[in-house]
């Protein structure tokens, strides 16, 4: 078994994600801190931060990853029947605080328990540009929606909440479209669920999903001024 890294202060300083350990699953390193510089160099690996309050950070990176291709996702029938009934509407980056306000009050799902100090980070994320909402909205109010990181052409998904029937999904299809149109071979989802593999989401071992993320990591980034507002979803 591998031994667990302690992070130094040089925030470009990461283990290989193939030091991660195998039980619990992808566990690779712990300390560090949040900042945005160590925290874009996470996700340009293929780590991400998990932790709880009182535990120190910890990073995970595991094998297999959940993830999902925008470029062949479509909405299956039901879903499908839900977006032609067209009585929502989506819209990106217009309530960014408030889904990962919603997405931190969820209980009963520790996978997507967000930290004062995790909400903080990506709230300065955002700030920077790097983290996107995309938000469901029915008779003006939100009812779903989720967040996450956009490095590169890859988007890299954090969490998602719903309090209407079926919000989180349409918030889901306007990504997935979005994505498809920007190129975006794959969301990562980083570990599956049975609400992600509904989806379409599936798992990739780690050498491959490696593949994916150096090859597109360091192309053009998506330019999301232009996207902000409503986000027309037609399948």
């Amino acid at each position: 078994m591998n031994a667990l890294a302690w992070l130094s202060e040089d925030p470009t300083l990461f283990p290989d994600i193939d030091d991660a350990l195998t039980e619990p699953n992808g566990l690779l390193a712990a300390g560090g801190d949040l900042s945005e510089a160590r925290l874009i160099e996470a996700y340009r690996r293929g780590i991400f931060p998990w932790f709880e309050d009182g535990q120190p950070i910890l990073w995970w990176s595991p094998d297999s990853r959940c993830v999902i291709d925008p470029l062949s996702f479509s909405p299956g029938r039901s879903l499908a029947k839900r977006i032609r009934k067209a009585d929502f509407e989506l819209r990106i980056d217009d309530a960014f605080s408030q889904v990962i306000d919603h997405c931190q009050q969820r209980t009963g799902d520790t996978g997507t328990w967000i930290t004062d100090e995790m909400k903080a980070a990506y709230l300065d994320l955002h700030d920077s540009g790097f983290a996107h909402s995309f938000e469901c909205y029915i008779n003006g109010t939100l009812c779903g929606g989720l967040y996450g990181l956009s490095v590169g052409n890859l988007f890299f998904g954090e969490s998602m909440f719903h309090h209407v029937t079926d919000a989180s999904k349409l918030a889901f299809t306007g990504l997935m479209k979005t994505m498809a149109n920007a190129g975006c071979p794959m969301v990562d989802c980083q570990l599956p669920n049975p609400h992600l593999l509904s989806l379409g989401a599936f798992e990739l071992p780690r050498d491959q999903f490696r593949q994916v993320l150096d090859k597109h990591i360091d192309k053009p980034s998506i330019d999301w001024s232009q996207l902000r507002g409503v986000c027309p979803v037609i399948w």
